[in-house]
């Protein structure tokens, strides 16, 4: 697989699973501080940075008038169009 994949398409690869990517959604939620979630078959992704690069995301997730379900959505599109490294 190249390495410049998407978590969408290592996603649709079946290389990272809906739990992996629930589960950086709620480690995201929980601490958006986080650099480093581990995923897959091996796959790093720097969670804060993905979510920083995403502007929808960055937006929704500063709203304070956003809903949870809303910074959660935005989060996880973020998530799966953001590139992690193979480690």
């Amino acid at each position: 697989m190249p390495e410049d994949r998407t978590v969408g398409d290592l996603f649709k690869a079946k290389a990272v699973t809906d739990d992996d990517v629930r589960a950086a959604v709620e480690t995201y939620m929980a601490d958006p501080a986080t650099t480093l979630f581990v995923m897959g078959e091996g796959y790093g992704l720097d969670l804060a940075e993905a979510v920083q690069a995403h502007e929808w995301a960055k937006v929704m997730t500063a709203n304070p008038n956003a809903t949870e379900h809303l910074k959660r959505a935005a989060v996880r599109t973020a998530i799966l169009l953001a590139r992690p490294e193979k480690r």
